[in-house]
């Protein structure tokens, strides 16, 4: 297979499919996805909640930015959230980064720990010095939100090759020529949103690395506890994300909130850091663990300020980043691909300058990301 179009996305992840379906009124686009379907890593790993106060003050406006379309769509019938809520706990030495949260947040309430032992049943009473709420928090339907910009691309004529990793990238005569599996591919622009193989596209380009670090983030499914249902339970964590909690289903999902950087791969849990987590869960609730029904983990990938990098390379004409997007990237991908039509099509952005400078790949600061910050 050969092709050309206006614009290639390297990604089938939520970033390339949505940035694509914003591109593809008004440009002939391809997508290339080395699985055999989109969505496979991270996008179909994610905790599947919208949080207004997660990240920082670029991902809290980009979060702003992306409420509007995850709450009346343009591209699927009706709304992508619902009801969830996020419960968060301090124990006494927890207490100034709960207070530090609250003063920095929009829209949350704060509760005393019976309160918060109302809410959420297993919650330890007797740990719990304060907490706090956002109650706007809500679950994301992730696979309609991915299906829906999907269904815009195809209508838009543009196509999704899978099973078509790169293998190689060149550029000459003002394009972009990129060499797979599925056959050779070229346009103008090349939109990297490769996920935690971001950096890798980019050296393949022979453009500079923005020094994107994967993190592995795991997951495990528990059994409801004995005489409760969760259905009704918010999302809850301790303010010092040492783990979290999230009804799924009728059980409950508890991540060790672990960031550990990892080349970028098909990523699995570590067995002793999930054991960590779910004993750190224990200790903080009224639950043991005797069974473990799944476990699962994906790849969360950050730049040292934990921002993302979007817009177009100074080492590379065409050459467009939308990667780092951290825990943030389906929660902000309205936002985030609106942005990256408007750059790629040379439209004035509809979000603020300053976001858009505080995201571009060129500025200051960008580098590697090993920790939490």
């Amino acid at each position: 297979m050969t092709g050309t179009a206006d614009v290639l996305v390297i990604g089938g992840g939520i970033a390339g499919i949505s940035a694509a379906a914003r591109l593809a009124p008004d440009a002939r686009v391809t997508v290339l996805e080395r699985e055999p379907a989109i969505g496979t890593h991270a996008t179909g790993r994610s905790a599947a909640i919208f949080i207004a106060n997660y990240g920082n003050a670029t991902l809290r406006a980009l979060n702003a930015a992306s409420a509007p379309a995850l709450e009346v769509p343009d591209f699927v019938d009706g709304p992508l959230l619902s009801p969830r809520g996020e419960l968060l706990v301090a124990t006494e030495a927890e207490m100034p980064a709960l207070e530090r949260h609250l003063a920095g947040a929009e829209g949350m309430e704060a509760l005393s720990p019976d309160e918060a032992v109302a809410l959420v049943p297993v919650l330890r009473g007797d740990l719990i010095s304060g907490a706090a709420i956002e109650r706007g928090a809500r679950d994301i339907d992730v696979d309609r939100l991915l299906q829906g910009f999907a269904r815009q691309l195809r209508h838009h004529r543009g196509t999704v090759v899978q099973d078509a990793g790169a293998e190689r990238i060149g550029r000459g005569g003002g394009v972009w020529r990129v060499e797979t599996a599925a056959g050779e591919f070229e346009a103008p622009v090349l939109v990297n949103a490769a996920g935690a193989w971001a950096d890798t596209v980019a050296e393949m380009a022979g453009v500079a690395r923005v020094g994107l670090v994967p993190m592995r983030r795991s997951a495990a499914i528990l059994p409801a506890p004995a005489g409760h249902d969760v259905d009704r339970w918010p999302l809850f964590a301790p303010v010092s994300e040492s783990w979290y909690a999230k009804p799924e289903s009728g059980k409950l999902m508890v991540s060790p909130a672990d960031e550990d950087p990892v080349d970028p791969h098909d990523a699995w849990p570590d067995d002793m850091v999930l054991a960590e987590g779910l004993d750190r869960f224990e200790r903080m609730t009224t639950v043991e663990v005797t069974r473990v029904e799944r476990s699962w983990a994906g790849l969360r990938s950050f730049v040292a300020d934990r921002s993302p990098a979007v817009g177009f390379a100074a080492d590379a004409e065409g050459f467009f980043w939308l990667a780092g997007q951290g825990g943030y990237g389906v929660q902000t991908s309205p936002a985030l691909s609106r942005l990256a039509a408007d750059l790629v099509l040379a439209r004035k952005p509809a979000l603020p300058a300053a976001v858009v400078a505080a995201l571009d790949p060129g500025r200051a600061g960008i580098g590697p990301a090993y920790a939490k910050s």
